[in-house]
């Protein structure tokens, strides 16, 4: 039996970016600990995800994976719920697509509160998502959501170059939602459409609960967006948090409210651990004492 627990164990993860797969032919990864290789089989023309045995040499099948968004999902355990649901990317004018995958060298709840962070965007992606003196964070809500996960609704913050299509700097609406433990979705608004939003989602892959791997998925409306410029944008940006992450200590996430200070700013990262230690997650986690 797994010492993992069941809402990581028996839910589904990104392991692969499809096209990835398709080109290599075969991927050695880790999940939850569990080495994995994910490899085409020639005879079916699908995919075969193998399990290290833990009592023996070789490899077992698992059963459960599937194909979605282009990426790999892998549930290690039996599904309790279904892939999430990303209803942007079923309206067929949007442009869908991956936006790379990076190893970080620490827990992955900790790449989801980080991509929760308002504070951090005037500072770290400075002339891109913020900049100063627009470092105030005004008040936001975060509710709890139906069936697990948290929501942040009025959030706004002034951007100079709010997505790869931005042609000026505008005050950006957001809104984040946590919808499992490793899943985070931000909705802001479109440069071209102000009314409407673009849509990134952070699938993060524990390898194990010090190292992550964080697959992006981006849905944007079509406005002279190219997915290779997409890519490189949100590469670029994933790659100045990257550094920042891996200096945080302890690399796992604290989930006692004393363990760091919280300001207006952490309101949802308060929140988010706060879903954390009552789900029960503690793969990646520090639980409070």
């Amino acid at each position: 039996m797994s010492a993992v627990e069941s809402i990581l164990w028996d839910d589904w993860h990104v392991v692969a970016e499809l096209a990835r797969l398709r080109r290599d032919g075969r991927i050695a990864t880790t999940l939850l600990g569990q080495a994995l290789i994910l490899q085409l089989d020639s005879s079916e023309g699908g995919i075969e995800v193998l399990r290290k045995r833990s009592t023996a040499d070789g490899y077992e099948s698992v059963g459960a994976s599937a194909e979605r968004y282009g990426f790999l999902w892998v549930c290690l355990g039996t599904p309790r719920r279904p892939i999430v649901e990303f209803a942007e990317c079923a309206e067929p004018e949007r442009l869908t697509a991956s936006a790379g995958s990076v190893r970080v060298a620490v827990s992955g709840l900790r790449a989801v509160e980080n991509f929760l962070d308002l504070s951090h965007l005037a500072f770290v992606h400075e002339g891109y998502l913020g900049e100063q003196p627009h470092t105030e964070i005004q008040a936001y809500a975060v509710e709890p959501l139906a069936d697990g996960g948290i929501i942040a609704t009025g959030c706004r913050v002034y951007q100079p170059k709010a997505s790869p299509v931005a042609a000026a700097g505008f005050d950006v609406d957001y809104i984040y939602a946590v919808l499992r433990p490793y899943v985070v979705v931000l909705y802001k608004a479109n440069p071209v459409e102000p009314q409407r939003k673009d849509m990134i989602a952070l699938l993060v892959q524990p390898v194990t609960e010090e190292t992550c791997i964080a697959h992006m998925l981006t849905c944007y409306l079509p406005h002279d967006a190219e997915p290779g410029a997409i890519r490189r944008f949100q590469q670029f940006i994933f790659g100045q948090d990257r550094p920042i992450l891996e200096n945080q200590l302890p690399k796992r996430l604290p989930l006692s409210p004393r363990a760091e200070i919280s300001v207006r700013a952490d309101k949802s990262s308060a929140a988010y651990r706060r879903y954390l230690a009552t789900a029960g997650v503690r793969y990646g986690a520090i639980a409070e004492t």
